[in-house]
C-alpha cells in the first residue's frame, strides 16, 4: 500500500511505503517524484511565467503550482478519452463505473478503509470488454478498445519521445485520440513541460475578456508563446484561475437565489 499527504508548513509531502519486496522500493519512490512532479524547479517556472502580466498575480496566488502526473500511462489515456466532450464530473462517474465494471476487486479491510475497491482494468482486460454497455456513444468505446490493443502491441507506446512534437504526432495516430487528448496525456504522462491543449474550454474560459469575449484556440495558442518553454505549468494556473472564478460566481448565483 502507499499513502502520500502533503506536509504544507514543510512543503514536502509523506510518502508512506508498505511493500514486501525492498528492492522494488527505489521504482516505487520515482514514480511518486514523477506523479507529484517533484523534480520541478518552481522558482525558475514561476519567475518566467511571471514575466507576462496576465500570468504574474495567477503565480503569485499559486506559488510552486506543480503538473501532476500519473501512476499509469494507460489509465490516464483512458480517462481522457472518457472525458471528451462531457464534464469533469459526468467522467469521473463513467470512470468509477468502468472500474466497478472491468477492474479487478481489491481483498484487505486496509484497502476498503480507504475507499478503494478494485484496480483499474488492464489493456488485455478493456480490449475485449463490452465497453459500450455502460452507457457512452459507440465510437468512443471502440476507441477504448482500440487504445488497449495498440497498448498491449506496444507497451512502451507512453515513453519519451524525442520532441514534444515527435509525442503528439505519435499520440495522435491512436484512434479517437485527438490534439486535446494527446496534449493532455503529454503534459501529465510524458511530463512535456510545454505541452499545450489550447482548445481546452477551461483554458478558452480563463482567458476571456471582460466583456466575456473568448480567444479562439490559435489565438490562445500564439498568446501563449511567451510562455515557452512552461505552458503546461501556464495551463495549470490557468485551470486553478477558472475554477475559483467558476466557483464565486456559483456561490454569488446560490446567494442570489438564497435571497
Amino acid at each position: 500500500m502507499l499513502t502520500v499527504e502533503p506536509l504544507p508548513e514543510a512543503a514536502r509531502v509523506r510518502v508512506c511505503v508498505r511493500f514486501p519486496h525492498l528492492p522494488a522500493l527505489p521504482a516505487i519512490i520515482a514514480r511518486v517524484r514523477r506523479v507529484f512532479d517533484l523534480a520541478a524547479d518552481p522558482v525558475t517556472i514561476g519567475a518566467q511565467l511571471a514575466q507576462d502580466p496576465l500570468m504574474a498575480p495567477l503565480v503569485q496566488a499559486r506559488p510552486g503550482l506543480r503538473v501532476p502526473g500519473a501512476w499509469d500511462g494507460f489509465e490516464l489515456a483512458v480517462r481522457a478519452i472518457l472525458g471528451q466532450q462531457i464534464t469533469v464530473m459526468a467522467a469521473t462517474g463513467l470512470a468509477g463505473r468502468l472500474v466497478q465494471a472491468f477492474g479487478t476487486p481489491l481483498p484487505g479491510a486496509a484497502c476498503a478503509a480507504t475507499g478503494l475497491t478494485h484496480v483499474f482494468p488492464t489493456p488485455a482486460r478493456l480490449a475485449t470488454a463490452d465497453i459500450a454497455a455502460l452507457g457512452m456513444p459507440a465510437a468512443r468505446a471502440a476507441a477504448l478498445r482500440a487504445l488497449a490493443v495498440a497498448v498491449l502491441a506496444d507497451p512502451l507506446i507512453f515513453g519519451a519521445r524525442r520532441s514534444l512534437e515527435e509525442a503528439i504526432t505519435r499520440l495522435q495516430s491512436l484512434s479517437g485520440i485527438g490534439e486535446w487528448t494527446a496534449q493532455y496525456i503529454a503534459m501529465r504522462e510524458l511530463r512535456e513541460p510545454d505541452a499545450f491543449p489550447a482548445s481546452d474550454v477551461g483554458l478558452l474560459r480563463a482567458m476571456a475578456a471582460g466583456d466575456g469575449q473568448r480567444l479562439s484556440p490559435a489565438a490562445l495558442l500564439a498568446r501563449a508563446e511567451r510562455w515557452r518553454p512552461w505552458r503546461a505549468y501556464a495551463a495549470l494556473h490557468l485551470w486553478a484561475a477558472d475554477n475559483s472564478a467558476t466557483r464565486i460566481e456559483q456561490e454569488t448565483e446560490n446567494d442570489r437565489r438564497a435571497a
